[in-house]
């Protein structure tokens, strides 16, 4: 629990530099992509190599449906760290609209905790206490928000999700708990590649989508704020429910 703690407020302290530079500079820019790519996967790192080093043989084993299972080993490494660095990136990408990141990221980690309950119940406990602050933070960040998470709130929770699922051999349930945030870091990388790929002779290509993510697209599709919420809110509980129905 002390490591996972370590890594949520490191890839917070990630956040709030990136956060404080947009506020000191008074711009939308804050520490270069590159260099915070960087720190996550400095500090995403190092918690995968004391995973590796301390925790036993029988942990590190990625769980499916049915009971199955698989030893990682020393693919602990890689499986973990890109978990880490894609992860929260894609509850950064979440945090766009009031309150949406923020309940989200609470109804998976109450998930993620059920699930963690068995085999590490101290980790079930910390996904409790942050899915409970979560919970409290909506209060403020509910539409009309009148505090935001930003970098610092969402890449810590992404952060904590991962290591959660790392070190209780629940990435693949993760992947199917976080759908939404996939779809999010999907609806981009389309955006982007579809864009670069039909670009004519004036530089200028087409768009998949209205706006990337996805909620975007949705906002300028007609839906209000408070609809695309509470629809997401509604398939991150049903992801939930089927994610502990089959593992």
């Amino acid at each position: 629990m002390l490591a996972v703690s370590a890594l949520t407020l490191a890839y917070g302290l990630i956040g709030w530099i990136d956060d404080w530079q947009i506020i000191r500079r008074k711009s939308n820019k804050g520490i270069s992509p590159r260099m915070k790519l960087a720190l996550q996967i400095g500090f995403g790192g190092l918690f995968c190599l004391w995973a590796f080093w301390n925790q036993p043989a029988s942990a590190m084993v990625l769980k499916f449906p049915l009971g199955l299972g698989l030893s990682l080993g020393w693919l602990l490494l890689p499986v973990g760290w890109f978990a880490l660095v894609a992860e929260s990136n894609a509850t950064n990408l979440t945090d766009g609209l009031d309150g949406l990141a923020t309940g989200t990221v609470a109804i998976a980690l109450l998930g993620l905790g059920a699930l963690a309950a068995p085999t590490s119940p101290e980790l079930m406990v910390f996904c409790a206490c942050l899915s409970g602050s979560c919970l409290g933070f909506l209060v403020h960040n509910r539409n009309p928000a009148r505090v935001f998470m930003g970098d610092t709130g969402s890449l810590a929770l992404g952060g904590a999700l991962a290591a959660v699922a790392i070190l209780t051999g629940n990435l693949v349930a993760l992947l199917v708990l976080s759908g939404l945030f996939l779809v999010e870091t999907l609806s981009v990388i389309a955006q982007v590649s579809y864009y670069k790929a039909t670009k004519g002779p004036d530089g200028i290509g087409k768009r998949l989508f209205k706006m990337s993510p996805f909620h975007n697209h949705l906002e300028l599709s007609g839906w209000s704020e408070t609809r695309i919420v509470a629809v997401f809110y509604i398939v991150g509980e049903l992801l939930a429910f089927l994610t502990l129905a089959i593992f």
